[in-house]
């Protein structure tokens, strides 16, 4: 009598990816590879490493390949572009399978629900399925203090708050443990940055959402790569998935102002006058401001754009600029209108906010110029109009809910 049961046989011959983005797991790769090959008995899969590590973990997979039962891959990357979600992109670009399935390396995520994900696919009505902590029978103590707890429930509710229709089906949009099928998904649109990618995924797209509840392991080996600089990624990525990059701008600039009337508001209490503490305000904001959007608003750009030197020089030149047109702007207004000086400087910021947008989109971080010519031979035109009409257009058309 056959033991392997209907569901099985049926799904006997799916082709399944498993892609396993690893930072410095080199001593989780054997019982990955033997816990993953055992829960995938009689399928056409592979297991696709995608390394970021210094630790020799491309080295411990090719050994361990050797005697695997399937087929397992790894691609180290030299630049670890986009973080672990960036390298799980790159895994869905490069698996052999439409249907993938992505994993930690770290253990936390059990081999033994492969299966699971695979057969809740198969039922046809899900594009996603996600492996929760926190539906019905999921565990999350894997997590560890309530201090990380309390932190990814946080999180989590805060992603729901901002995308409620798109994921008003998930209990666990921050899981890295989940099966999509590859045919569904536009990678071009993927923008990457940290760790997670299933939100990217969902937020990008208008996929079918399933889940299965998990048992979140305890890490065997290796370091969390929860850190806060990985929080505060995660923060800035939010903010551009849900409001785009203007708005991410925007909110780098409301921290300006705030810390342009403070310090404006430090110094005049202490007798300073207002139009030199105005000048002392906008020079500390301008090189903050530069760096909180070189790091969280154009860090997509950068790569393509001129040196760090020529992007910093021309924003605070630019910055100076407009700094030097709007202080005697505001004087004016007091002096005319009798208005509080905080107030005429808060007005003007207001009004320098979107030329700075535009300025820093189009002029700063605007791609290199290279030789080339168009199909008649011409160099090809890039107008400022067309850089603009551009720009508006790709606002218009990031990834949120209306």
């Amino acid at each position: 009598m056959d033991s392997i049961t209907a569901s099985e046989r049926a799904h006997v011959g799916t082709a399944v990816t498993v892609i396993v983005p690893t930072f410095n797991e080199r001593d989780n790769v054997a019982e990955l590879v033997a816990r993953t090959t055992a829960a995938l008995p009689g399928r056409l899969a592979e297991i696709l490493f995608v390394d970021d590590s210094a630790d020799g973990t491309p080295v411990e997979v090719e050994r361990v390949a050797v005697d695997a039962a399937v087929p397992v891959r790894v691609i180290h990357r030299t630049a670890n572009t986009g973080g672990l979600g960036g390298a799980v992109a790159l895994g869905l670009a490069e698996a052999a399978s439409d249907i993938c399935i992505v994993m930690d390396g770290d253990l936390q995520h059990p081999p033994e629900l492969l299966p699971r994900l695979l057969e809740r696919h198969a039922q046809g009505d899900a594009d996603v399925v996600g492996a929760s902590r926190y539906v019905g029978g999921g565990d999350s103590r894997g997590l560890g203090t309530r201090m990380r707890f309390g932190v990814s429930r946080a999180a989590t509710w805060l992603t729901k708050a901002m995308f409620p229709l798109r994921l008003s089906r998930s209990t666990d949009p921050m899981t890295g443990f989940f099966l999509v099928d590859r045919r569904r998904i536009d990678l071009s649109t993927l923008r990457p940055q940290g760790f997670k990618i299933l939100l990217e995924i969902l937020a990008r797209s208008d996929m079918r959402i399933a889940e299965i509840p998990m048992e979140f392991g305890e890490r065997r080996h290796g370091t969390s790569k929860a850190t806060l600089r990985q929080g505060a990624t995660f923060a800035a990525h939010l903010a551009r998935l849900r409001f785009g990059k203007m708005s991410l701008f925007a909110m780098i600039g409301v921290i300006g102002a705030i810390a342009n009337l403070a310090i404006m508001w430090l110094l005049t209490t202490l007798g300073m006058d207002y139009v030199w503490a105005a000048i002392i305000g906008a020079a500390a904001t301008i090189v903050g401001n530069f760096a909180l959007q070189e790091r969280f608003v154009f860090g997509d750009m950068r790569t393509n754009a001129r040196g760090l030197g020529a992007r910093f020089l021309t924003s605070v030149t630019f910055n100076g600029v407009e700094a030097a047109l709007r202080i005697p702007l505001m004087a004016l207004m007091v002096e005319t209108w009798h208005i509080s000086s905080i107030f005429a400087t808060a007005l003007s910021l207001v009004v320098a906010f979107f030329a700075r947008f535009l300025f820093h989109s189009l002029v700063v971080y605007a791609p290199r110029r290279r030789r080339g010519t168009d199909a008649a031979g011409e160099p090809p035109v890039d107008t400022a109009a067309q850089r603009i009409i551009r720009a508006i257009d790709a606002e218009a058309m990031r990834p949120g809910e209306l």
